[in-house]
């Protein structure tokens, strides 16, 4: 089959390489659409240190079933279907409380790290689990099917916060992530929404999205700003789907006493944090991992138009121009979003 292999760090090649093996309980898909995510586009450096070459990337998808492990139940050869990135083992402590995203022995699709190897979706066919895979509802498209990933990690962020209908919610950095908690946000109630970017060039979306106002979180005045729409207090939560030291705090420092700061992004592995303006006006802290069997409400917001992911689509292509796309997304190309790659 063909495969876009991360052969060396800045170097993906469109090659020929063995169809994966599939075990008895596991489903043998033909991808139809698999989108490029921000942390294979990370990959492509080295400087996560979670995609070590050679590995074959991606794990926002979708495809056919072309065949079903002995011991499957529930798949069939020509099921329509999407899958988690989170290969969980279902049995450790975390599994059996629902929380997959803990899982012990978790892995995730298209990532070699010092622990293991799995290779991703970024081919024509991939091997997965059976007990991870989604069938697709009507009228939802396989480009659509490979969002439902980042739309459950925005779903999972919003489920942590303590939100109440009519909360002011700050959202730090309307990349795909935080502009799908805007959406989010607008759907579980939330009164206000203020988008921050340094990319004014995103705010057309935010704002169709449901954000009030975008500013950009490099003005001085910003506390004063939202102190005037929330009646001095400040927002009642914030998300920060960036993960800096910089976002990090502001976002804290935006928030109202006893307010809830949930942290999605990760850019850098540490970020310092106001500790004492924290504990002094009791900020709660949220880390968000991943999702958490959030893909079925995520595939029936996608067909019912509560969410949009349409418009985060900014180019669909064919496989063997992937290495092009992902430079592309790499140089940070002006109103690139998502881009779905198809075998």
């Amino acid at each position: 089959m063909k495969a876009l292999v991360l052969k060396e760090y800045h170097q993906l090649s469109y090659e020929d390489v063995p169809e994966p093996h599939y075990g008895p309980d596991d489903l043998l898909v033909q991808v139809k659409a698999c989108a490029i995510c921000g942390s294979d586009v990370h990959g492509l450096d080295g400087s996560t240190g979670r995609r070590q070459p050679p590995i074959i990337m991606g794990h926002e998808a979708s495809g056919v079933v072309a065949a079903v492990g002995e011991r499957v139940q529930g798949f069939a050869p020509g099921d329509r279907i999407t899958f988690d990135s989170t290969i969980y083992c279902g049995r450790c402590h975390f599994c059996r409380q629902g929380r997959i995203n803990l899982c012990d022995n978790r892995r995730v699709l298209g990532v070699s790290c010092d622990d293991y190897r799995q290779n991703g979706a970024l081919a024509e066919f991939v091997a997965v689990p059976s007990h991870i895979a989604y069938h697709l509802p009507e009228g939802v498209s396989f480009e659509q099917a490979a969002l439902v990933e980042p739309v459950s990690i925005a779903v999972h962020a919003v489920s942590l916060a303590p939100l109440n209908l009519g909360d002011t919610a700050v959202v730090v950095g309307v990349g795909t992530i935080g502009l799908l908690i805007i959406q989010i946000l607008r759907t579980a109630g939330c009164g206000q929404i203020i988008a921050l970017d340094i990319d004014h060039g995103k705010f057309d979306l935010a704002r169709r999205f449901g954000a009030a106002v975008c500013w950009d979180p490099r003005e001085e005045d910003l506390l004063q700003r939202i102190r005037s729409l929330t009646k001095g207090r400040g927002a009642d939560l914030a998300f920060d789907a960036v993960g800096l030291s910089f976002t990090v705090g502001q976002a804290a420092g935006l928030l109202r006493k006893g307010g809830a700061l949930v942290l999605v992004g990760n850019l850098s592995p540490q970020a310092d944090l106001p500790l004492q303006s924290v504990v002094t006006r009791e900020i709660a802290l949220y880390g968000s991992c991943a999702s958490s069997g959030e893909y079925p409400i995520c595939l029936e917001l996608i067909q019912q138009g509560k969410v949009d992911v349409n418009s985060l689509i900014s180019a669909t292509a064919p496989l063997r121009d992937g290495a092009e796309w992902f430079q592309r997304l790499y140089n940070k190309e002006p109103g690139l979003l998502k881009v779905v790659l198809k075998p």
